[in-house]
């Protein structure tokens, strides 16, 4: 069971970049769920949009796997899809370790193949489905483009990426308005200010977040044909690019 997140409850001396070490690993779901507003529903609506657009005898990857809850809800959504494979990957050794626990508590057809690898250097070939959930605001945005565009590549006809990302509102009156949202929605979830605060210095050099604006012509760009938002909580959201 995850434990309760107190990794910033105390003054640290300094604050050290944020990374995905053995101490997040023990409180990550507690973490995303009081930190990612929406989150629950964007899990419980992957296997939906999965089923959507799977293709039998393809492969489906979760970039930035974490502890696996996006491939358990992929895994639900492609069941009925002989021949498909889901690959999963993160380059946190400590999280794949305990992916590899999670995914084997549930019972499933669907082969799981683990990797423990940079994303950026990930393979992408005959994929239906690619999933980047809350992933690629890690990647430096220097790289983010050419990682798209290999994602494009790698998709079948008809495939789908489904990327959830927090955002930054090109409107800086309302980027201000929806950051004091998500602040009043980590408040409501029991975080106190020093511990808001602590964890905003902790990740600013981390997570470099673009602009809705900045995905879809990022989108445009590597050549998908459809693209929308389908789900926005605040400064989040959760995309789909067709290609």
């Amino acid at each position: 069971m995850s434990q309760h997140d107190t990794i910033f409850s105390k003054p640290l001396p300094s604050v050290s970049d944020f990374c995905f070490d053995q101490q997040v690993v023990e409180v990550f779901p507690d973490m995303i769920n009081r930190s990612v507003p929406g989150y629950s529903s964007i899990l419980q609506t992957l296997p939906q949009l999965v089923s959507r657009y799977a293709q039998k005898n393809t492969q489906l990857f979760d970039l930035g796997c974490s502890l696996g809850a996006a491939t358990l809800a992929m895994r639900k959504g492609c069941e009925n899809f002989d021949g498909c494979k889901i690959v999963a990957v993160d380059n946190s050794e400590p999280m794949v370790e305990r992916a590899e626990l999670h995914l084997g508590g549930f019972k499933s057809q669907i082969p799981v193949e683990l990797r423990c690898e940079d994303i950026t250097d990930t393979v992408i070939e005959n994929a239906s489905v690619v999933v980047l959930n809350f992933t690629l605001q890690f990647v430096p945005p220097e790289k983010r483009e050419a990682m798209i565009q290999r994602i494009y590549d790698g998709l079948t006809d008809g495939g789908v990426l489904l990327i959830a990302e927090k955002f930054r509102h090109a409107d800086e009156t309302m980027n201000n308005m929806l950051v004091d949202l998500h602040h009043d929605f980590k408040r409501a979830n029991g975080y106190s200010e020093l511990e808001i605060s602590q964890k905003r210095a902790a990740i600013e050099n981390v997570m470099k977040i673009d602009t809705l604006e900045a995905h879809e012509e990022r989108f445009q760009k590597v050549g998908f044909k459809h693209q929308t938002v389908w789900f926005q909580c605040f400064n989040f959201a959760a995309m789909l690019a067709v290609k």
